[in-house]
């Protein structure tokens, strides 16, 4: 790997501004992918989240604008970006790096006026950035064509697929020329990710620096237990961020958008600096909490996952998943706002009784273990990632109204509690009647006589059980009931 930018071939133009940006030494996914985007492959960038990816392709694409001319409505290059964030984070590059250049740049993300976008592109620009919803709006109503597209970026692949971008892209990506340069940069690989990279790319240069899914070293990661309620989480987080070490600033994240508004809202009730990020806000709300929370302004950004895909914020020391999330691969780019460029962070996740499955799924991706700090800020021990193959010990079978039990305790109760084939218990035979013989009437009980119970549970005589030799018990008044007195009288013949 080349000590520093002027050894991968890119102009003094460039390199002039990489200097003046404060780099000396490219990271080693700049090292490896800006030769080959520069001698015009087509690319797929697989690194983990904070090495530097966007410049892997920014540089080389400056570098290869200087030649050549924009046409109006007619964009020379085209990158596709998730989000607006990074959408704009992409152009900042640009602004910064190509400040040597000539380059003319248009943003086209939702949010935005569509009256300002169009004068960009009816001047013709040689960098489109955009959000494929928004680009596909503009296409429809006549205001671009891609028919003049020289290379095309699909930047952090992986969230373009759980966002459901994909039939997006594939629209997008019909329109564009079949003789194009294409690249692709994603933090995970996946079997999806291949089917889009073989649909789309030809015969790709793969540069990947690091496995796939990993977390950064510089990255210190602890587990804090948690009750279930919502305010009980609170109160930990709160207890946490007070006891953090170093803190100067740290994202929070939250895995539904209702969540970040209401605990932006109880941080700042508790007097902490705290400003809430997420997909329904409008553009330029979310804008002005980026910019306050980049500007120190602000020092909790309580977010949705919307900031977790590639903001570029070297100086956040923490990040807290107030929640654990529901994606693994969602807990490496979470934590990645953290640790950027060599610096160190601290990545803190709340584990409620109920995030089992999600963490037992975190720790089988990133393959390493992550230890529990107790209550008192010790660290206890540690949950690690379980083996393939393993066999996971049984869980416990529960009672429907007691608590957990063994399975073999299950069982045996089962056996112990199976019913017992019914059988009907021998009754003594009454005597048989005939017209002859008449029933002595029954002997009236004495008064001092205790009465039997009323109700279901009373006790019957004998002499009222029915009579199974005789027949008496297939009355049609029930097998399990005497026979009325009245139907054992005598009948008179008719005469």
């Amino acid at each position: 790997m080349t000590d520093d930018f002027s050894g991968l071939g890119l102009s003094t133009k460039v390199t002039d501004a990489v200097t003046a940006a404060g780099y000396t030494k490219p990271t080693e996914i700049q090292a490896q992918a800006i030769p080959h985007v520069l001698q015009k492959k087509d690319v797929i960038g697989i690194a983990q989240t904070g090495t530097g990816k966007t410049a892997s392709f920014v540089l080389p694409m400056l570098h290869l604008l200087e030649n050549g001319r924009a046409r109006a409505r007619m964009p020379r290059t085209l990158i596709l970006e998730p989000t607006r964030e990074l959408a704009a984070q992409v152009s900042e590059n640009f602004e910064k790096y190509g400040k040597n250049h000539r380059v003319s740049m248009a943003l086209i993300i939702g949010g935005v006026s569509f009256e300002d976008q169009n004068k960009k592109l009816d001047r013709g620009v040689d960098v489109l950035i955009a959000t494929p919803g928004r680009l596909l709006d503009q296409f429809d109503r006549g205001k671009i064509l891609l028919t003049g597209v020289e290379i095309l970026v699909i930047d952090e692949a992986d969230r373009m697929l759980d966002m459901g971008f994909i039939d997006d892209i594939e629209k997008i990506v019909s329109r564009l020329p079949p003789r194009r340069q294409t690249m692709l940069f994603s933090a995970t690989m996946d079997s999806q990710i291949e089917k889009l990279t073989k649909k789309f790319l030809k015969d790709p240069v793969h540069v990947q620096v690091s496995r796939a899914a990993s977390t950064a070293d510089t990255i210190d990661q602890k587990l804090v237990k948690v009750g279930s309620k919502p305010e009980e989480k609170r109160a930990a987080l709160r207890d946490r961020i007070r006891a953090a070490e170093g803190l100067t600033n740290a994202i929070i994240f939250c895995n539904r958008k209702r969540d970040v508004a209401t605990l932006a809202r109880s941080l700042e009730r508790h007097g902490f600096s705290a400003g809430a990020l997420h997909g329904d806000m409008d553009q330029k709300s979310r804008m002005e909490t980026l910019d306050a929370f980049k500007n120190n302004r602000l020092t909790l950004l309580v977010a949705s996952d919307v900031a977790a895909r590639g903001l570029d914020i070297p100086a956040v020391s923490h990040v807290f998943n107030f929640d654990v999330p529901v994606h693994a691969e969602d807990y490496v780019h979470r934590i990645g706002r953290t640790g950027r460029a060599g610096r160190s962070g601290v990545a803190y996740t709340l584990v409620a009784p109920a995030d089992g499955k999600h963490l037992d799924a975190i720790l089988k991706l990133i393959q390493k273990p992550i230890d529990y700090l107790e209550t008192g800020g010790k660290t206890a021990q540690a949950a690690a990632p379980a083996e393939d193959g393993a066999e996971r010990p049984a869980r416990p079978a529960r009672s429907r109204r007691g608590g957990p039990r063994t399975r073999a305790e299950a069982e045996a109760t089962a056996e112990t509690a199976a019913p017992a084939p019914r059988t009907r218990p021998a009754a003594k035979a009454a005597p048989v009647e005939t017209e002859e013989t008449t029933p002595e009437p029954a002997a009236k009980p004495e008064r001092n006589a205790q009465r039997p119970a009323r109700g279901r549970g009373r006790q019957r005589p004998e002499a009222e059980q029915p009579d199974s030799d005789t027949g008496a018990g297939n009355s049609p008044f029930g097998n399990d009931g005497p026979i009325p007195a009245f139907l054992l009288r005598p009948t008179r013949a008719a005469s």
